[in-house]
């Protein structure tokens, strides 16, 4: 590790205790967990020039949160600080997350040896465990024995996380019995590639539970509807790559974050949502690969954020086009098939075509009127999108109320000057355009070019913004790993 150039003691330790793994033991003049520590010398004055040690002088309790809030590598690494932190790490809640414990070509004999040993040292109780989901097929007994350590008592929030890969199969094997020994204490659950049956959920009560990830689960409807019910403040839900259950219903009062990710991978897989009760509901997603789901909102009264919507460039029949509908609305991929009403409570919309459409987009805007932020993602660069005839009174029939426009990929192409030009010239409360650009295009002519075809002197909003960036800050819907994603106001944006 980069630290041990820098701490050469903390290299000794580790060749003087070769199976920590890198993790160093709590020091033995620290004494039995709960000893009283060795108080901060709050009389010696620091030499001239130096700045007063003020963290160190914080009370215990408070060092353990912050401990307890940091990555695991530098939380155990705050042992060597000084011997006022040497006891602080393992009185802490502990916080073990695998992710980024050791570099991504470790070999996983390591990283579970290294569990273990964390686990054995730390007297507990546990904050956050996280490991991955592939220890529950290949290291199912090791989990289990992790899982019943002191160290985890009282955990909060326990994940098993799962990184899709390409063509994933389901498994039957369920987790051990001890993965759901928290129930009265977790607040995050995320459970990955594995088989849940009913007969190990169905008693659980999750009262503290806000979200809950399944990933690579094989689960029956009624399994999963009664483990929903099962967490009466569950606020975020992500389901990905699930099997064993065609219908998802939600009936819940506390729920503000949905979001399904589903390929075809055969057919006792996810077809249809159904959002029959959702009082709370702020943010609906979903990602089908080559697979048509099939979305209604029946009461969502609250519903901001939707995404993402595409034409099904991916697939090859219309009929495997997904399909959205608000009462007797019907979006069928990005086609308004039938608009009776319109939705005006969405304001954030995410949506992926083949080719750049302005008609597509169009069409949307008058479904959602209140749209305020639009990310528009299209594939090829076909599509002339001439719009100064047929769109020309829009601005008459058609309150555009577009404040923020992200066009990903922009490659400054007819079609794309057109289609941009329209809001440039149309949006009278635009605030911000982004143009993702590709780092070729990232250059002097190309930009000066680009300003003068949008031509944004006759911008119709004067206090619009217009940003050329090869930054990539946008996140899609595939790209949302953790049920955390889910929880921010904007999940499209990559912080």
């Amino acid at each position: 590790m980069e630290t041990e150039a820098r701490c050469p003691s903390l290299k000794k330790r580790k060749l003087a205790a070769p199976k920590s793994h890198g993790v160093p033991p709590a020091p033995e003049a620290t004494g039995a967990p709960g000893s009283e520590p060795h108080p901060p010398a709050h009389d010696q004055q620091p030499p001239p020039g130096d700045a007063a040690d003020r963290i160190s002088d914080l009370a215990d309790a408070i060092l353990g949160e912050i401990v307890s809030l940091l990555p695991t590598k530098q939380a155990v690494r705050t042992q060597i600080l000084s011997p006022r932190w040497r006891h602080i790490w393992s009185s802490a809640p502990l916080n073990l997350d695998c992710e980024g414990l050791l570099p991504a070509d470790a070999d996983e004999d390591v990283l579970a040896g290294l569990v273990s040993n964390i686990v054995s040292v730390h007297p507990g109780p546990g904050r956050r465990f996280c490991v991955p989901s592939c220890f529950l097929r290949d290291r199912a007994a090791a989990v289990d024995a992790w899982l019943r350590s002191p160290a985890l008592d009282s955990l909060q929030e326990l994940e098993f996380w799962f990184k899709s890969y390409y063509r994933p199969q389901p498994l039957q094997q369920p987790p051990p019995s001890s993965t759901f020994r928290f129930p009265a204490t977790l607040r995050v659950l995320t459970v990955g590639n594995c088989n849940l049956p009913g007969s190990t959920v169905q008693e659980l009560q999750f009262p503290l539970l806000k979200h809950l990830g399944l990933e690579l689960v094989s689960i029956s409807e009624c399994t999963l509807h009664g483990l929903i019910n099962a967490c009466p403040a569950l606020e975020c839900l992500l389901i990905s790559h699930g099997f064993g259950f065609r219908c998802l219903k939600i009936n819940s009062l506390t729920l503000r974050s949905v979001c399904v990710k589903n390929y075809r991978l055969c057919n006792d897989q996810l077809q249809e949502l159904i959002v029959e009760n959702a009082p709370c509901l702020q943010r609906l997603l979903h990602d089908d690969f080559d697979y048509g789901l099939h979305v209604s909102v029946v009461s969502a009264p609250k519903l901001e954020t939707l995404g993402c919507l595409s034409d099904g460039f991916y697939i090859s029949g219309q009929d495997d086009l997904s399909r959205i509908v608000f009462g007797s609305t019907v979006i069928q991929g990005l086609r308004v098939d039938k608009l009776t009403t319109v939705v005006h409570t969405v304001k954030i919309l995410f949506v992926t075509m083949k080719t750049l459409s302005l008609d597509s987009v169009i069409g949307l805007m008058r479904c959602f009127p209140s749209l305020e932020k639009v990310y528009i993602e299209p594939y090829t660069r076909k599509e002339n999108n001439e719009w100064r005839r047929k769109h020309w009174s829009l601005i008459t029939c058609l309150d555009i109320r577009l404040k923020e426009i992200v066009l990903d990929p922009y490659l400054g192409t007819k079609s794309n000057i057109n289609f941009a030009s329209l809001f440039v010239m149309k949006a009278r409360v635009l605030e911000l355009m982004t143009f993702m650009l590709e780092p070729r295009d990232y250059n002097g002519k190309f930009l000066a070019e680009q300003r003068r075809k949008l031509q944004l002197e006759k911008r119709a909003s004067r206090g619009a913004q217009f940003h050329f960036t090869t930054d990539r800050s946008v996140r899609r819907v595939s790209d949302m790993h953790h049920v955390r994603d889910l929880d921010l106001i904007d999940p499209f944006v990559c912080c």
